[in-house]
């Protein structure tokens, strides 16, 4: 069964969103699970977490990063081309339920995935304050869409050149010394922005959620790719998260993972062929 993409659009020149038709999917979707795809049949599975969803339209949406092979090749497709797996949703929602003001951080492409929380929340009924920080405005991204769930926007970029200069942290520090008494922060996004918001969290004693993407496999438990140290315990994110308590996160363990297979992302986007067969495959 082929999945359909319903709409295609590119949100600065590395990313790209696209909503697919996957009524399943959209049925049973929650914020903070994600799908694996496989673009065709010499494709590798790519895991994307849900940025948003339409269960009346049966549409599920991903926000892209065109930075290694199938990302690339999923840049060149266009609206109506179809992917050939589209598996999910996968692990566990994000529990939202019971708060009444939550900070939600988003760092980058984070952001997209910062998105349906607070949503979420919004429709729950909890006052949502969202930060996001980017590089520049080149690379901002939802920017009307934050603003419509949010009861407060903070735009950050690096460079000042939309909203205001500096890091997400400056302006969460900001509102907790203010006085902002948070339920919850929820951080999305680089892991050495997330591990920096637990810091600051940690001494606010404000409980943080984070969301951990480590290299995925099968999604399902059986590898043990995703492993991430948590309270000292080994767990896997596509089973047991991917989202877990920011102050119990081994950042230091989960940092060196995320840099394991970086020659070997480098290599794939160069060399197509397959090693088994000899062929030129277009992912994998």
């Amino acid at each position: 069964m082929a999945y359909k993409i319903l709409n295609k659009k590119d949100l600065n020149t590395q990313v790209f969103l696209m909503e697919i038709d996957a009524p399943a999917v959209a049925r049973k979707a929650e914020p903070g699970q994600f799908i694996i795809l496989r673009i065709d049949e010499y494709g590798e599975r790519v895991p994307f977490t849900i940025a948003d969803f339409d269960r009346e339209k049966g549409t599920v949406t991903i926000i892209v990063q065109a930075v290694g092979k199938t990302t690339r090749d999923m840049q060149k497709l266009r609206t109506g081309d179809s992917i050939l797996d589209f598996a999910g949703p996968l692990g566990m929602p994000t529990p939202l339920e019971g708060k009444k003001k939550v900070a939600v951080i988003g760092g980058g492409l984070g952001t997209a995935i910062a998105y349906p929380q607070a949503k979420k929340l919004k429709a729950l009924g909890a006052s949502v304050t969202v930060i996001t920080g980017f590089r520049s405005e080149d690379f901002i991204i939802l920017k009307d869409e934050m603003q419509a769930v949010a009861d407060k926007l903070i735009i950050t970029t690096d460079d000042g050149s939309n909203g205001t200069k500096g890091f997400v942290t400056d302006h969460l520090k900001e509102e907790l010394d203010a006085g902002e008494r948070f339920d919850e922060v929820i951080a999305i996004g680089p892991l050495v922005m997330m591990r920096a918001v637990c810091r600051l969290t940690k001494e606010y004693g404000v409980p943080t959620t984070v969301s951990m993407n480590p290299v995925m496999i099968d999604g399902t438990g059986m590898c043990g790719g995703c492993r991430v140290i948590v309270g000292g315990e080994v767990k896997f994110a596509c089973v047991d998260g991917p989202d877990f308590d920011g102050h119990l996160i081994d950042w230091d363990a989960a940092m060196k993972r995320g840099q394991m297979f970086k020659e070997q992302e480098k290599r794939s986007c160069t060399d197509g062929r397959c090693r088994i067969y000899g062929k030129e495959q277009r992912n994998g």
